[in-house]
């Protein structure tokens, strides 16, 4: 059931509600706090560990505890929780014995969107967060003032989130617990789909169909971007009667790249070609084909909302990408450190593939992400590391999932050995630097993969890697 709150914020502004949000430190719930606290909300929260992302928050005057207590949300007028939230946390507990309002993270964006609804919402197994900032940077530059919300940190914002003046509102739209079937977008964009949230959905029919509902949802004087190249996108596209606009590879696709050139750390380029139109180069500073068919996606949504193509290709070369996308550590030795956020086997092949022919030694440091992940795709992580020369394995972040008997990092371990790979190793956490050191050498390419605290180690190993004079 859809949740729809359209009341007038400037109205409500003047009660001062107070919202809680658990769970704040997150990606997508910092950013929405931010711009609840914008809006003139009394925003408060709280995390399990506080991180540079709530001391940003604190520096807006935004309460935070360090804890999750049931007096904690003493006094809220809403609750608003993230799907990495259990059901057992002691504030929705206390919550539901208090009869507070209850909100899930898209739920509480709907409550906050009110009068704002051309919303843009961007979903698909991966590139969503490199879309959505594609997406963002175009209309900013172009002077469109959108909301954004992005699940990772970007230059361009000096953060996650911006709070615009004009009816726009980009975020991404998270199918992990199905919430993205919440959203009413004018402009809905699919970048593929891919056996992920098995935890949650129970098939991968069940999966695919709620992509479908996602798209049947979608306004139906708006447009769904679809990559035509992922063949179960292409089924439900020939099946709605919404406005399609595809984009891909493929040569019915009404966006295309052809002529494509991969340059490796300099990035790529291809000629756009828009339903048979010839419209020019464009050139890009982030790398690999996942990429350009990202940037695909975004130039189509903002050519669709009256960009210009000719600025579309002046501007789209100085985005720099999202945080721990692809972000590159180089050290005097022209040895890489190669920072990134792949956590799923498809993200992970298509990361590695970027230096497959390089001539780099590749070295790559694993942390998986959730029990259920590692459980339901142990065989895809086995056979995903086929171009890393040397492999580290470090335990699961469990991204507050509670373990599950019999699964751990070590299957993944046993799997890439059972695909053949000979250098595979599980190290714990604290000792990756210790055995890094031991294998690295001049000219290597370094990957640190993961979504979880992994991506505190990349500085740290270039300070160490200097240190030894590699």
């Amino acid at each position: 059931m859809r949740l729809e709150i359209w009341w007038g914020l400037d109205d409500h502004m003047m009660i001062k509600k107070r919202i809680h949000f658990i769970g704040i430190g997150g990606a997508g719930m910092s950013g929405l706090a931010e711009v609840f606290h914008c809006h003139g909300y009394n925003v408060r929260g709280s995390d399990i560990k506080k991180t540079k992302v709530t001391a940003r928050l604190e520096q807006l005057g935004i309460h935070i505890d360090e804890s999750h207590l049931a007096n904690n949300i003493k006094g809220a007028d809403y609750v608003v929780y993230s799907s990495c939230i259990e059901e057992d946390n002691v504030e929705l507990k206390e919550a539901r014995r208090n009869n507070i309002t209850i909100l899930r993270r898209i739920e509480a964006l709907n409550m906050l969107m009110g009068d704002k609804r051309r919303l843009v919402a961007i979903s698909g197994a991966h590139g969503k967060t490199t879309t959505t900032s594609l997406v963002s940077f175009l209309l900013i530059e172009a002077g469109l003032d959108p909301t954004v919300f992005i699940g990772a940190d970007v230059d361009f914002l000096g953060g996650n989130t911006r709070y615009g003046q004009n009816d726009l509102v980009v975020t991404e739209a998270d199918e992990s617990d199905g919430s993205f079937l919440l959203l009413n977008p004018l402009y809905s964009v699919c970048t593929n789909i891919d056996r992920e949230h098995i935890d949650y959905y129970l098939s991968m029919d069940e999966l695919i169909d709620s992509y479908r509902k996602f798209i049947e949802n979608t306004k139906d004087d708006g447009a769904v971007f679809v990559c035509i190249d992922d063949c179960n996108l292409r089924t439900i596209a020939s099946r709605t009667c919404k406005r399609i606009v595809s984009y891909g590879v493929s040569k019915d696709a009404d966006i295309r790249a052809e002529k494509i050139e991969l340059r490796g750390l300099d990035g790529a380029s291809f000629d756009l070609v828009f339903r048979g139109n010839d419209l020019g180069r464009v050139n890009l500073s982030i790398i690999g084909m996942h990429n350009i068919l990202n940037s695909l996606a975004a130039i189509g949504v903002a050519a669709d909302l009256g960009v210009k193509i000719p600025f579309i290709k002046e501007v789209i070369g100085n985005f720099k990408g999202a945080d721990r996308r692809f972000v590159v550590h180089r050290l005097d030795s022209d040895i890489l450190v190669i920072d990134d956020y792949a956590h799923h086997p498809t993200e992970i092949k298509a990361t590695l593939k970027s230096l497959e022919n390089s001539g780099r030694r590749i070295v790559a440091v694993f942390q998986p992400h959730r029990y259920s992940r590692t459980k339901y795709l142990r065989e895809e992580f086995g056979a995903c590391f086929g171009l890393a020369d040397h492999l580290f394995i470090t335990d699961i972040y469990s991204a507050h999932e509670p373990p599950i008997e019999g699964v751990s990092s070590k299957d993944i371990c046993e799997s890439a050995k059972r695909y053949g790979h000979k250098n595979v190793h599980f190290v714990l956490k604290d000792d990756i630097i210790k055995n890094l050191a031991e294998v690295v050498r001049p000219g290597d390419a370094v990957f640190i993969l993961g979504a979880g605290d992994i991506g505190e180690l990349p500085e740290k190993i270039v300070e160490e890697l200097y240190r030894l004079r590699f």
